[in-house]
């Protein structure tokens, strides 16, 4: 029987951290998961070139055990002014609430995937995870040649099965209760919301390599029963929020520490593309006007003075306050201690 994808890489359980893009993934936080015997995930998708070079050598200096990078596949848009207009003019207020100046349009309103990619393939992380695209048939080429193992992201079958013709390693099976931004490709992102459990057991029935499941699992009970349901290993993100290591604001720390259940929502105010997080103001107020807003990664540069003086101000109730439905049951430990505790629930949920 071949390895199950945990044993692959010499795990102590079948426990990979989610990479949290907008500073919630430190090296520290990658580091210290990856020691603990899980996977450490570094989000490489916001950082320049050059940054995801600096982080990843922070990484290696931090542990020797393995750990992947995770890219956006997203090219470069070209949005046209009057999409522009609108969104600045909705923004117009919330900036005049915490007296920022409105924000000067970026030059580009993401990185460049193809430059983050090469850098990324040059590094040689163990390997390398992808959301919001697929690869080109020459990317997967450069990835196998060297030696990266690649796991794609899918919401629903029609991906999962695109990446598996693709020749990836593994899938990432996002249900809806994940915190974040959703990882759609194929079809409406608002039809690819099926349960984790569910869409875990769908990839797991019909394709050909192991299924990562991921979304609203917190504890070892969560890792088992999705394993029971098909996974290979469970993927963590919001679990991790509380760390010290991870890099969060203060405010945004202690709203998921006061968050209940049901205290989260699917949005696309604050990006152009729809994402769970905390319910605040912020979302309720601009709901009338999401479906207008511009795609990401457009509106999600718009918004990102916004957020940053929120953060800066502790106004959470203007800041995206990412996190998926479990959020209730993140803990504040360290990182190792975390990854400890997980392991022993779900030991446990086997006896």
């Amino acid at each position: 029987m071949a390895e199950a994808f945990w044993q692959r890489w010499r795990l102590k359980l079948p426990l990979v951290q989610a990479p949290m893009a907008g500073g919630a993934t430190t090296p520290q936080l990658v580091a210290a998961v990856s020691d603990a015997g899980a996977l450490g995930f570094l989000a490489g998708a916001m950082l320049a070139p050059q940054q995801i070079r600096e982080q990843t050598e922070k990484i290696r200096a931090l542990t020797e055990r393995p750990f992947g990078i995770n890219l956006f596949v997203q090219g470069m848009p070209a949005p046209d002014e009057a999409e522009l207009e609108l969104a600045l003019s909705l923004l117009r207020p919330w900036h005049e609430e915490l007296g920022i100046a409105p924000p000067a349009l970026p030059a580009g309103f993401c990185q460049p995937f193809g430059e983050q990619l090469q850098t990324a393939l040059a590094l040689r992380p163990a390997l390398l995870s992808f959301t919001f695209g697929i690869l080109t048939s020459d990317q997967m080429l450069a990835c196998k040649e060297a030696g990266i193992a690649v796991v794609g992201t899918a919401t629903n079958l029609a991906e999962g099965l695109a990446w598996a013709e693709l020749g990836a390693d593994a899938v990432c099976a996002q249900g809806r209760e994940a915190g974040g931004h959703r990882g759609t490709f194929i079809g409406e992102q608002q039809q690819s919301l099926r349960p984790m459990l569910s869409l875990v057991y769908e990839l797991a029935q019909n394709l050909p390599l192991p299924v990562i499941a991921a979304g609203g699992i917190m504890n070892g009970r969560d890792i088992a029963a999705a394993m029971r349901n098909g996974a290979q290993a469970c993927q963590l993100g919001t679990a991790f929020l509380r760390c010290p290591e991870s890099g969060i604001s203060a405010p945004w720390k202690q709203a998921l520490a006061k968050a209940g259940n049901g205290a989260t929502c699917l949005t696309r105010a604050f990006s152009g593309r729809y994402a769970r997080g905390l319910s605040n103001r912020y979302i309720e107020e601009m709901a009338q006007w999401q479906d207008k807003l511009p795609a990401y990664p457009v509106m999600n540069a718009l918004s990102g003075p916004l957020r940053a003086a929120a953060a800066q101000a502790g106004r959470d109730d203007l800041m995206s306050l990412w996190a998926g439905e479990g959020v209730a049951d993140a803990r504040e430990v360290p990182a190792a201690e975390l990854v400890s505790q997980l392991q022993g629930e779900w030991q446990a949920a086997y006896r």
